[in-house]
């Protein structure tokens, strides 16, 4: 896949405001601070295209971004972050996993771990989501760049273990761009439906 365009679409707080179902959806979950809105950016090529921060718990709505006029990348609020309070986190949660199971459009559920700390007992928990509602789901292992030999080589066995059903695991740095390319081509499986 090649990205020619890629446009802010529309940001949602509730399922009532999503768009129609019109197009494939490729959306990109995983816990607060991962890198999702900086992976974003990266494999569209336009800085600031989705909006990062330094802090946690940034994104707070489900943003839509129109990619190549026939496909939308979705931007899911991060999970895990303790410093939101308790009744925000659950309607987040409420939120996220009524957009995951209800919607028709989802081609693929992109899973972002920080590869330093993989399958934390909260991504351990998504995985066993989207796994229990059969949703086709990859992992994309940030900050690989960050990583030794050695805990590269321990990471990958971790992600062979517990997300043995995933189809497809790339190692993703937006520093140097590795894996950008074999995640984009990857993504040409998804987008025709």
């Amino acid at each position: 896949m090649k990205i020619v365009n890629s446009t802010f679409h529309i940001s949602v707080s509730a399922l009532s405001g999503l768009p129609e179902e019109s197009f494939p959806e490729i959306v990109f979950a995983g816990r607060s601070n991962v890198g999702k809105s900086t992976l974003l950016n990266s494999l569209t090529g336009i800085k600031g295209l989705a909006k990062t921060s330094s802090t946690p718990g940034k994104t707070r709505l489900i943003n839509y971004f129109l990619v190549n006029s026939t496909l939308f990348f979705v931007d899911l609020p991060g999970y895990g972050y303790a410093a939101v309070a308790h009744a925000e986190k659950a309607l987040w949660g409420t939120l996220l996993s009524s957009f995951i199971i209800q919607r028709r459009s989802i081609s693929l559920v992109v899973l972002l771990l920080d590869s330093r700390h993989p399958a934390m007992q909260s991504d351990r928990a998504m995985i066993s989501f989207l796994e229990a509602h059969d949703k086709p789901y990859a992992i994309v292992l940030t900050k690989y760049d960050k990583l030794t030999q050695k805990e590269k080589v321990q990471t990958s066995r971790i992600m062979e273990s517990c997300a043995a059903k995933a189809k497809f695991i790339v190692n993703y740095s937006s520093f140097s761009g590795k894996g950008k390319g074999e995640l984009l081509a990857h993504f040409d499986h998804y987008i025709c439906q």
